[in-house]
């Protein structure tokens, strides 16, 4: 069938929540992927951050079909050995003491809070507690996670959602300590702003909401969903700051294309928070995503990845400078490791050269409204950046 036909029948079968790009992906291969005519395309969008070890990976393929011919789904009414083993790897290269597997990232961000309200709860025996979360942020399209989604155009359709949020300024200390109170039970934000438009948090900022939360009792919750598992060069975005969480979200690489997020926690919260019927979800941690990530975090180890993130990601940002400096149309670049972002000039539509680059064979993703995003698998070498470089050179050099 053809590539129309097949887009036709998905509008017809699927429910239009996304303007898709107007291709059909078949197959990938390392960092590249083809359509169903065979066209191939570089791929620097990495499922939304999620395809860390790009595709065909035969050890990790080899691993999800060795679990397929044994169990896949049990429930949480039992255990399972591939959940366990990841459960501890996970601990061990988080530095956090407890997890709670989801199905998404989205999940683990209603987890994170549930925990956090219960902790709350548990502590002063009132439900009227309230979050602090940040301006320009985007935690998920469920109803929890839109309440502290940083954004009116996401949220005002839904209203009113749950809970008292109150939306501080990102990397502005100030303003977070202006909304604290005495029912405020965490404060929640990116330790990298992704659909934001590719902000890192300071370190004076991140150091200073820790101590803030410290000082007020309040519990620190890192969205760690995109910047994390080795996409900035440590295997959490928060370990280059050497802030640590009360409560983490990730999910994305987490599984690498397996569906799955988790949300973890310090002991001491854990503890004194979600308790037997406080939560809980049938498909989360099965047998199937527990052996993908376990693997995954092997496959790390052994490869080294976030040693490799750190090396290439100099060659990466010195390349995106260079553009910036050539390109009269790049106002600003941003970003850490293998997260990183291109401001074009207010009269330059991002997502005007994400089409061209795609008709040019280079998948790029947009951040905000005016910024490139660069989520490539982290495994690229450098002649993957150069030719990157190459596709948006011409592009640029065209639009003009």
């Amino acid at each position: 069938m053809e590539a129309n036909a097949w887009m036709e029948q998905a509008e017809q079968a699927i429910l239009h929540t996304y303007n898709r790009y107007q291709i059909v992906l078949e197959r990938g291969e390392g960092v590249y992927l083809y359509d169903t005519n065979g066209k191939k395309y570089l791929d620097f969008a990495a499922g939304i951050a999620v395809q860390a070890l790009g595709y065909g990976n035969k050890e990790y393929n080899d691993a999800l079909k060795t679990q397929i011919d044994k169990l896949l789904h049990t429930s949480n009414l039992y255990y399972n050995q591939p959940t366990i083993e990841a459960a501890k790897k996970l601990c061990e290269v988080s530095g956090m003491e407890r997890v709670f597997f989801t199905n998404s990232g989205t999940e683990a961000i209603e987890g994170a809070i549930k925990a956090a309200k219960k902790y709350a709860c548990e502590k002063d025996g009132t439900t009227n507690h309230e979050i602090i979360a940040m301006e320009h942020s985007f935690h998920g399209r469920s109803l929890g996670a839109l309440s502290v989604t940083g954004n009116a155009h996401y949220r005002e359709p839904f209203e009113p959602l749950p809970g008292i949020v109150r939306f501080a300024e990102y990397n502005n200390l100030s303003s977070v300590e202006s909304l604290v109170n005495e029912k405020t039970c965490a404060i929640i934000l990116e330790t990298v702003q992704g659909e934001g438009g590719i902000y890192p948090a300071s370190e004076e900022f991140l150091t200073g909401v820790k101590q803030l939360c410290q000082e007020h009792g309040i519990l620190l919750i890192l969205d760690e969903i995109q910047c994390g598992m080795g996409r900035t060069g440590h295997m959490f975005a928060w370990q280059g700051y050497g802030v640590k969480p009360d409560i983490m979200a990730c999910a994305k690489a987490l599984g690498c294309g397996v569906p799955v997020g988790a949300f973890l926690m310090t002991k001491e919260v854990a503890e004194s928070s979600l308790k037997p019927g406080d939560h809980g979800t049938t498909y989360g941690g099965n047998p199937f995503v527990g052996a993908a990530v376990s693997k995954v975090l092997d496959i790390f180890k052994e490869q080294k990845i976030t040693a490799h993130v750190q090396d290439i990601s100099v060659y990466l940002e010195e390349q995106l400078e260079q553009l910036k400096k050539d390109v009269p149309m790049i106002g600003a670049r941003r970003g850490l490791g293998l997260m990183q972002g291109l401001e074009l000039k207010p009269d330059v539509p991002a997502g005007e050269i994400s089409r061209k680059s795609l008709e040019q064979g280079l998948l790029l993703i947009t951040a905000g409204n005016n910024v490139l995003r660069f989520v490539p698998p982290l495994v690229i070498e450098k002649e993957h950046i150069d030719e990157m470089a190459g596709i948006l050179r011409k592009i640029f050099s065209e639009y003009e």
